[in-house]
Formats: C-alpha cells, sequence, structure tokens
C-alpha cells in the first residue's frame, strides 16, 4: 500500500504533463529496443558458441575415427611384415615349431597383440605364442575369408569360453563389474565378461601361392588404456581446448565403458560406467551418429558418438570423442555478464543524453499549455516571444496566430448553428443507408445460417451413409467368396443354374456398386485431390468437351464470358466435377429448343474469383430455394437425378474455403456462383460476408 499512492502520483504527473510525456516517448524506444537487441546477441551468441563446439567434436570423433581405423590397419601390417618375412618362410617351410614359436612371441610382445595364432587351413592352430594354446581358432567369416586368401582385419567380440581358449588371464583381465550410472537404461547385468577384439587375420602363401595358413592375431581393447590415450593426445592436443576443460575418447562394448580416459574420480578411470540411455537409443538402437550436448557419468560434456560395427556389419559398440562443457559455459557466461553491463551503461547514458536533448521541446510547449488555460478561464492572451526556430517554434508561432482566428471561428459557428436542421437532415438520411446495409446484412446472415444448417446435414447424412455402406459391404463379400466356392465344388453340376449363379453375381456386383457411390458420397468432405494453384479459365474450357454429350438430349448454347482471374488454390479434377454439375443440372432446366448457358469468371475482390452459371430455363421455386444443396433432393422428375450433385458439390467447394450461392426467378432460369479463394485458407462467413454481398447486388442475386 506504501507504494501504490508515490505511483499513482507518477501516473497522473505523466498523463497531466507535457514534459513527462515527451520524456517518456523519448526513453520508450530506448528501454525496448535495446533490451531486444540485447535478448537477441544473447541467444545469437549462445547458438553461434556452440554450433562452433558442434563442429569442433564433430571433427575429433572424424579424427577419432580415423585414428581408430589405422591401428587396425598398422595391427594387419604386422602380421603382412611376418608373413612375409624370409626368416618366417624358411622357418616354416623347415617346420621348426621352437622357432615359429618364438617369431610369433617376439611379434606379439612387440607389436601388443594379446594374442596371436598360425592357423592351418582347417582352422586348427598349428604354433602359437602361447605354448598351451592348441584346438581351433575362433570361427568367423573374417577367418573364412582369409583361408580363401583376402587379407582381414576388423572388431570381433569374444565370448569368455573364446577367451578362456587363448588364455585364462585374457578371460580374468576383461572381467568388469558394472557400475550404477545416472540416466542409463536399466539393466539387470552385474558383471561385463567379453571383449572387443582388433583381429587381424593374414594369409600365409607358399611359393605356388597357394595359401596353407593364416596369421591370426587379436589386440584386447577392454582396459587397453593405450589405445585411448593416443587417440585423446592426436585428438586434443596442447592448445585445443581452454584452461579447465578436458578431452576424452572411450570405447564401449555394447553400452559399457571398456576403455576410456573420462575420470570417475581423481585418479579412476570411469570403467564398467554406462552410457546415457538417450545416446543408447540413437547411436545403437537406429545405427546413428550423436553430435550434442551428453551427460557422461557425472558431468555435460560436448559428445560424438558413433557405432563400432564388427566383421559382419553388427552394432557391437561405440566410440566416443568429446570434452568437458563447464569451462565453454563458464566462458560464455562471463561474456553474457560483459555484454549486459556494457548494454546498461549504453541505455545509461543515451537516457542522459535524450532528457538533456528533449528539454529545449519542453518550454514552448508549457507556454502553449498556460495560454490555452488563460483563454479557457476567459482571459484572452497572446504567445510571448519564442527564440526557437525548430518545428516547435514554429508551431508555437502558428498558435498564436489560430488564437487571432478565434474569434472568426467563433462568427462561423454561430452560422453553422443556424444551419443545423440542414446537417439534421443529412445525418438522418446516412442513418437510413446504414438501415438498409443492416437488413441487407440480416438478409446474408439468414442465408449463411442456412448454409451452415446444410453443412450439418451433409455431415450427418455422410456418417450415416458411410455406416450403411460398410454393414452391407460385408455380406456381399461373404456372399461372392461362397458362391465362388459352391461353383468351384460343384464343378460341371452347377452348370444346368449357370445362368443363375451369374445373375446372382451380377446383382451383387451391383450392389457394390452402389455401396461404392454411397462411400464416395459419405467422404466428399475429404476431397481426393491435393489443392494446387490452377487457372480457372483453362479449367472451364477444358469441361466443355465434357457436357458435349448431352447435346444428344437438348439443342442448347453455351456461351463463355471469362475475364483476367487470378490463380485459386484447388484441385483442378474436383473443380472440373463441380462445374460438370452445374452445367448438367443448367441443361435439364433449359427448354426445349432455345436453351442458352453463359458461364462467367471475374475477379473477386482481391480474395480470388467467382464462377457464374446461368441459364434462361424454367427457374426455381422460392420455397426450394434454401433445400438446394440438401442431399437426395432433386427438382428433376422421379429416376431422372439422385440428389447428391449439388451436395457434392458444394461439400467440395466449401472443403476449399469457398462457396456456392444461387439466384433465380420462377420462369427467368437461375444462376449458380462458385466463390473461390486464391489462397488455402478457410474463409468464415463474417469474413465473406461484406463482399459476398455486394458482388451478389452488383450481378442481382436474389
Amino acid at each position: 500500500m506504501e507504494l501504490v499512492a508515490p505511483l499513482k502520483k507518477l501516473i497522473g504527473a505523466i498523463r497531466n504533463t507535457v514534459r513527462y510525456k515527451l520524456l517518456a516517448l523519448t526513453l520508450f524506444p530506448i528501454l525496448l529496443v535495446m533490451p531486444v537487441a540485447l535478448l537477441a546477441a544473447l541467444y545469437w551468441g549462445s547458438h553461434f558458441s556452440y554450433q562452433q563446439l558442434f563442429m569442433k567434436v564433430t571433427t575429433d570423433l572424424s579424427v577419432a575415427h580415423d585414428v581408430f581405423r589405422r591401428i587396425r590397419q598398422d595391427y594387419l601390417g604386422e602380421l603382412a611384415r611376418l608373413g612375409e618375412s624370409y626368416a618366417f618362410r624358411t622357418t616354416l617351410e623347415a617346420g621348426r615349431r621352437e622357432a615359429l614359436r618364438a617369431q610369433l612371441q617376439a611379434l606379439r610382445d612387440t607389436a601388443g597383440f594379446s594374442f596371436l595364432n598360425l592357423v592351418d587351413g582347417n582352422g586348427r592352430i598349428l604354433y602359437s605364442s602361447r605354448q598351451e594354446r592348441k584346438g581351433s581358432a575362433r570361427h568367423s567369416s573374417a577367418l573364412e575369408a582369409a583361408l580363401n586368401g583376402e587379407a582381414r582385419v576388423g572388431v570381433e567380440i569374444f565370448s569368455r569360453h573364446d577367451l578362456e581358449r587363448e588364455s585364462p588371464k585374457l578371460a580374468e583381465q576383461v572381467r568388469m563389474p558394472l557400475l550404477e550410472t545416472p540416466r542409463a537404461r536399466p539393466s539387470d547385468r552385474k558383471v561385463e565378461d567379453r571383449g572387443m577384439v582388433i583381429r587381424a587375420l593374414y594369409p600365409v602363401r607358399n611359393n605356388r601361392g597357394k595359401v596353407i595358413g593364416v596369421l591370426d592375431g587379436g589386440v584386447l581393447l577392454n582396459g587397453n588404456f593405450a589405445l585411448v590415450d593416443t587417440i585423446r593426445d592426436l585428438v586434443y592436443g596442447p592448445g585445443s581446448l581452454p584452461e579447465g576443460s578436458i578431452g576424452t575418447v572411450t570405447v564401449f562394448l555394447d553400452d559399457v565403458r571398456i576403455s576410456t580416459n573420462v575420470p570417475l574420480g581423481p585418479g579412476e578411470r570411469a570403467l564398467g560406467t554406462r552410457v546415457s540411455n538417450e545416446v543408447r537409443a540413437r547411436v545403437l538402437d537406429q545405427g546413428k551418429i550423436w553430435i550434442d550436448q551428453a551427460f557422461v557419468v557425472n558431468d555435460w560434456y560436448i559428445s560424438s558418438y558413433e557405432p563400432i560395427l564388427d566383421v559382419d556389419g553388427n552394432r557391437v559398440g561405440m566410440l566416443y570423442a568429446g570434452f568437458l562443457e563447464a569451462p565453454f559455459r563458464r566462458a560464455l557466461w562471463q561474456a553474457f555478464v560483459v555484454l549486459v553491463l556494457f548494454f546498461l551503461a549504453l541505455m545509461a547514458l543515451t537516457a542522459v543524453i535524450s532528457i538533456k536533448g528533449a528539454k529545449s521541446i519542453f518550454r514552448p510547449l508549457e507556454m502553449m499549455s498556460a495560454v490555452v488555460r488563460s483563454v479557457r478561464s476567459g482571459r484572452p492572451t497572446r504567445m510571448p516571444q519564442v527564440e526557437a526556430t525548430d518545428e516547435i517554434g514554429e508551431l508555437a508561432r502558428e498558435f498564436d496566430a489560430m488564437l487571432a482566428l478565434l474569434q472568426e471561428r467563433n462568427r462561423q459557428i454561430s452560422e453553422w448553428a443556424e444551419r443545423l436542421e440542414d446537417k439534421v437532415r443529412e445525418r438522418t438520411a446516412e442513418l437510413e443507408k446504414k438501415n438498409r446495409e443492416l437488413q441487407q446484412t440480416i438478409r446474408l446472415l439468414r442465408e449463411t445460417r442456412q448454409q451452415l444448417v446444410v453443412a450439418e446435414k451433409l455431415a450427418a447424412l455422410g456418417e450415416l451413409t458411410a455406416g450403411v455402406a460398410h454393414e452391407i459391404n460385408n455380406p456381399t463379400a461373404v456372399m461372392l467368396g461362397n458362391l465362388d466356392l459352391l461353383v468351384e465344388e460343384l464343378g460341371e453340376a452347377a452348370r444346368p443354374v449357370q445362368a443363375e449363379i451369374d445373375l446372382i453375381i451380377e446383382q451383387i456386383y451391383r450392389i457394390k456398386k452402389i455401396i461404392d457411390r454411397l462411400l464416395q458420397y459419405a467422404r466428399q468432405d475429404q476431397p481426393s485431390g491435393e489443392a494446387e494453384q490452377i487457372d480457372v479459365n483453362e479449367i472451364v474450357r477444358r469441361t466443355l468437351p465434357l457436357v458435349r454429350h448431352l447435346r444428344k438430349k437438348r439443342d442448347f448454347e453455351i456461351e463463355l464470358k471469362l475475364d483476367t482471374v487470378p490463380l485459386v488454390q484447388f484441385n483442378a479434377h474436383e473443380l472440373q466435377q463441380v462445374l460438370v454439375n452445374l452445367v448438367t443440372n443448367a441443361v435439364h432446366a433449359l427448354p426445349e429448343t432455345g436453351g442458352r448457358i453463359v458461364i462467367t469468371t471475374e475477379e473477386w475482390e482481391q480474395k480470388g474469383c467467382v464462377i457464374h452459371v446461368q441459364d434462361n430455363g424454367s427457374g426455381i421455386e422460392p420455397g426450394q430455394i434454401d433445400r438446394l444443396f440438401n442431399p437426395f433432393f432433386t427438382t428433376r422428375r422421379e429416376g431422372e437425378g439422385t440428389g447428391l450433385g449439388l451436395s457434392v458439390s458444394y461439400g467440395l467447394v466449401r472443403h476449399y474455403g469457398g462457396n456456392i450461392t444461387v439466384r433465380s426467378k420462377l420462369g427467368e432460369g437461375a444462376c449458380f456462383s462458385v466463390w473461390l479463394l486464391s489462397d488455402a485458407r478457410m474463409v468464415t462467413d463474417e469474413e465473406a460476408l461484406a463482399e459476398q454481398l455486394h458482388s451478389m447486388e452488383r450481378h442481382g442475386a436474389g
């Protein structure tokens, strides 16, 4: 309550004082435009900054992908150098088992292979870098390709059993408890005991080029920190990130981090944690790349993920590259604070300059206000000398001249009072004119209400017709199926009654044809075509050949009066259907001889165009006009029409936002007008009211 009284006082001062009004007008653009500009700058800066971060992390993922691919090729190259070396070939040909095992063990230790075997043509291990390894190598499509002479390298998922066959130490090495991770997909799994292996396979050939074995080497990625740290050092070298941010690289088996440098705590890597559910759904479930913010273990990172495919093309894991978002977000907010402070200082400086500049305007206006109050109190006075030469000063001098004319204006007012009666008559005439316009508006509103009633009837009858047609369609289909089965079972025995069977089938198809027509009518408010920009005049010309056959029943002439009209939004075939219905109805109303139909097009008040189909037939009785668009209502003789043509046409035109109106005098013919819009919006009756009334009056619509 203590703030209400001063606030009311301030509002009263602004309302009653020119000074405060001018100050308000001067400061309002500053207080409005600058905050809007500030918000726009903040939004654009934030959006642009994050776009740059997403572009960087996209590049980081591409580099990580290339490094990961190059590492796989390097392992294959190590096998190729051993397989093509002279020492290995001579040792293999001599069959020196211990020497071969020593060479395999030396390459395993120097190249970093987790296991290295020499496999024969049947997939059995001949020699291994581990003396205890025997039996067959793990079968896969890559091994089959290598046995056929094609070197292969790729990712394979080894089960615990597969790893134990290679080495019990490897099976123990991959065993990893799964840690509860925020935002991860719920899972009942507690331990990850599978291994992701880069498996390189190089065929060894004899002097005749025949494959005599395959070098089979594998590098276990579970807990392989050297690989992710190497990729991180290449992707996020010194100076690539701001102070406080860290770059991270992770290899996932399914959605579990099996090798990563994402920190879980000081000096602890986030092994056994799982990726967030939204990332898993996009990358593993959908096979797409993720470039966005993502919650990684315990903080938000600018992240990029891509699926890792095994040798068979299955998604078995993910490769991740990203960096901590917090330093970028902190720097962005610091920039925003500086920008806001700069804007506030600029607004304050602008306000001070505006207030000082506006003072030169206040004084002449206050002088004019004082003179007005003096004149209003009955003390005529004149403006003091105004030194200002700007527009306000000119206004003050013109105001002084206006005071001199005040007496003359008072005299003229007295004369005008004597002519007040003439003015009253003029106003009365205007009121009568407005009354007539109101009556015309009421009449058009009444017609619009009738159109709404027709539309409701169409919708209700359409639903009823669709239901009835559906219920009839099912038993007719059963009857047809059973008749076909009956004919097939009877065979030659059905020949004596084949004519009756054919008659039944013919009648059933007749029922289905009637049902299809009913369904077409039930869907009349859902036209089959799509709206397009069409030339109405062209559609009118293309419609004439479609009604040419009607001349066989009655002699008549069609005259076209086509004006230049804008394109409208309608379906060409459906507009042809409407025009054919209108022309057909007009032909049936024509006299036996001397029939004439005039089709006119003209622009509709910059809304679109109107098509008039006018005939010199018998006309329509006044009591029937309100029912013309009702379904199954017809003025023709029984059996000559279904009564659906006008109702279907009305539904089509209303669907595209237009309207159909009719005017007729009994014995003088009728005129149907189709109002079409040049845009695709639905025009309500209130919007089209004034312009349809004006256009209809120009054409003498009844």
